[in-house]
């Protein structure tokens, strides 16, 4: 009888959740019969030989993206209040954590995807079934210091206006808020116009992705963000996508 591998996974006891062995899976870290396979959906024999190759930092691939970020920039987290949109299973949740932030905040539009090791934290807030399409100013922590955003099946630049209105909103009624840093991970297939993203939902024309991150780019200087800088993730998307990560920022009184 044949089982998804990510059911199998966790049936043998091998991780504690879906979600834990969709994580390994995409960073394909796990062999059957010592062949690597890297689909959750993939059905293999139930009594297949499994092997997990070395151990994930974090309870998503997504955390090695961040932390990419974090060294790259020299971007510094602990004591931080942050705020982590679209944080999912908890990618960044936990990178954020690991690297010391006071407390987390963790906004999805989806219910019970975070990580229960996450969800126990007493550091991270869990925010279940928020559009942050829509977010406001009371929505944040007083001396919120640091947004992460990974978003999927959406443009970031139906998120950043809101983003910044509540950002600048949230500076003005705390008296001494500090500069915000915003590192957004972009995902060129959810950007791309009609037409453009190849087939399987991959962009594979380099200048073709460079167009797209430097209209996601200009879209946050004009909203109103400064651009600090920008790298490509060291880890592909789940398609094999090129990812970007972009780190911005708003300084105080940056609006009168």
């Amino acid at each position: 009888m044949k089982r998804r591998i990510d059911q199998l996974l966790v049936e043998r006891g091998l991780v504690e959740s879906r979600q834990k062995a969709q994580a390994l899976l995409l960073a394909g870290r796990v062999l059957v019969d010592e062949q690597k396979i890297e689909k959750p959906g993939q059905r293999v024999d139930s009594d297949a030989r499994i092997r997990i190759l070395g151990n994930l930092r974090f309870v998503g691939r997504a955390g090695a993206k961040l932390q990419a970020a974090l060294d790259h920039f020299g971007i510094v987290v602990k004591d931080r209040i942050c705020a982590d949109l679209g944080a999912s299973i908890g990618g960044f949740t936990d990178c954020l954590l690991q690297n010391g932030a006071r407390h987390v905040y963790a906004f999805d539009v989806g219910k019970g995807q975070l990580a229960w090791k996450l969800r126990c934290d007493p550091r991270v807030v869990v925010r279940d079934g928020f559009n942050v399409r829509a977010i406001r100013a009371e929505d944040l922590p007083d001396g919120i210091s640091l947004v992460t955003m990974d978003l999927s099946f959406i443009s970031v630049t139906k998120v950043l206006p809101a983003l910044y209105e509540a950002l600048v909103r949230k500076q003005r009624s705390v008296p001494g808020q500090a500069m915000i840093d915003v590192i957004v991970l972009v995902k060129p297939q959810f950007e791309a116009g009609r037409g453009e993203v190849d087939k399987g939902g991959v962009i594979r024309d380099p200048a073709k992705r460079a167009r797209i991150l430097q209209t996601v780019i200009d879209f946050a200087r004009e909203t109103g963000f400064q651009m600090v800088g920008s790298i490509p993730s060291p880890i592909a998307g789940a398609s094999g996508n090129v990812e970007f990560l972009l780190w911005l920022r708003l300084s105080h009184g940056l609006l009168s």
